[in-house]
């Protein structure tokens, strides 16, 4: 079974296409970027080559029309996309796992586009364009919120009017679940223990960053919150501040609400604290420059971030390791660094040799005698798509 995997922005698809059968490979990978333009560029990567086009695309339907073209090259002698699966941001509470997408399903997608308007109505528009191109191809929605759907009541439910709660759906989401769930159950096999028998903080550290504390194979808590700002800083988002500072500028500033959302959103977090970039990577060589700002901006990412792994630790009462992934999770050795130099009351040890190399990508940076496991683990969000939308079309055969 070939199985394609896309990710629908507003005004990009991302996709990979797998077979799955035996083992499991990807076959060729695409992009499309700036759909609505007569400047889209559309990229192809295969094994043998990558070949890269600017052309005119003016919406999801067409960008779909344009990567099966090039798929259709890639696949040999008959062999078809037999299913797809969509990465859908926002599950609310109506999704707690994947599911064969229907005329029901989407209804329900959209009626989540309150909590999700900027993903969630372009996930919508690669479905549809799949419908378009591949009619009669099944598909699957793979949610980033379902992992977290285990959340106990009291990590879930904020300290406001219940009313809001019933009424409107106010509460922890947690995002990045795919990611959390690939590396909770890679890190479970790389210990050789079952799932269920392994205490985990998934540190995933991208522009957006997020921490889970995952116990027995299940998120019992996570940093992000109802929406994506909510807990650490992040490359350009706040994380965890004081609710009374949002009316407070507002009132000061003459903000409106979408103005203020901006603020939070897009300039706030390393780009605000370094005032030069939200990208680690120049916060590191700023600060090994002697930056100031660059040094307290990292500083402060450091700290947020090491505060959350200790207070996960204490509400999973132990962990038994601590995992690193996404783009500075697995490239960022700074970071680790200074993350694991304070965590001595856990029993972390770290392998500083380990931490700084670059290969393998997977690998253990903490030294035997460390009573916590501390590893780097290259997330693959694609692959959790491709097997969930695997399971499901052959369980539906």
């Amino acid at each position: 079974m070939n199985v394609l995997v896309l990710n629908a922005g507003s005004s990009s698809v991302k996709c990979q296409l797998y077979a799955m059968e035996g083992d499991v490979r990807v076959l060729a990978r695409c992009r499309v970027e700036r759909i609505g333009s007569d400047t889209a560029l559309f990229v192809v990567e295969t094994p043998q080559e990558e070949r890269t086009r600017v052309l005119e695309v003016l919406d999801h339907t067409s960008a779909v029309r344009h990567v099966l073209h090039a798929l259709a090259g890639v696949l040999q002698d008959g062999a078809r996309i037999d299913a797809v699966g969509h990465r859908v941001v926002h599950g609310g509470e109506l999704f707690s796992e994947s599911v064969r997408i229907t005329d029901a399903v989407i209804v329900q997608i959209k009626k989540l586009y309150d909590l999700a308007p900027l993903h969630n109505p372009a996930h919508v528009s690669g479905i549809r364009a799949i419908e378009a191109n591949l009619p009669d191809v099944p598909q699957v929605a793979v949610f980033d919120t379902a992992f977290h759907h285990t959340l106990p009541e009291h990590a879930y439910r904020y300290a406001i009017p219940s009313v809001l709660y019933y009424r409107h759906k106010v509460r922890k989401y947690g995002f990045h679940g795919i990611s959390h769930m690939y590396v909770s159950r890679r890190i479970a096999a790389l210990l050789g223990r079952a799932e269920e028998r392994v205490r985990i903080v998934s540190c995933h550290l991208g522009n957006g960053a997020s921490v889970a504390a995952i116990a027995g194979g299940r998120s019992i808590d996570t940093s992000m919150g109802m929406t994506p700002l909510e807990g650490l800083m992040m490359g350009t988002r706040s994380g965890d501040i004081d609710a009374a500072i949002v009316p407070f500028v507002m009132a000061k500033e003459e903000l409106s609400a979408s103005e203020v959302q901006s603020m939070l959103n897009k300039h706030s977090g390393l780009l605000a604290v370094s005032g030069v970039s939200g990208d680690m990577r120049e916060i590191v060589a700023r600060r090994d420059s002697g930056d100031a700002a660059a040094v307290l901006a990292f500083e402060m990412f450091v700290y947020r971030l090491r505060k959350y792994i200790g207070a996960y630790a204490v509400a999973m009462d132990g962990v038994d390791a601590i995992v690193f992934t996404a783009g500075i999770g697995e490239h960022a050795h700074a970071v680790r660094a200074a993350v694991c130099a304070r965590m001595t009351v856990l029993g972390v040890q770290l392998d500083e040799h380990a931490n700084t190399q670059t290969t393998p990508l997977e690998r253990c940076i903490s030294t035997p005698q460390s009573r916590v496991a501390v590893w780097v683990v290259p997330t693959n969000e694609e692959r959790v798509i491709a097997d969930e939308t695997y399971a499901l079309v052959r369980e539906g055969c």
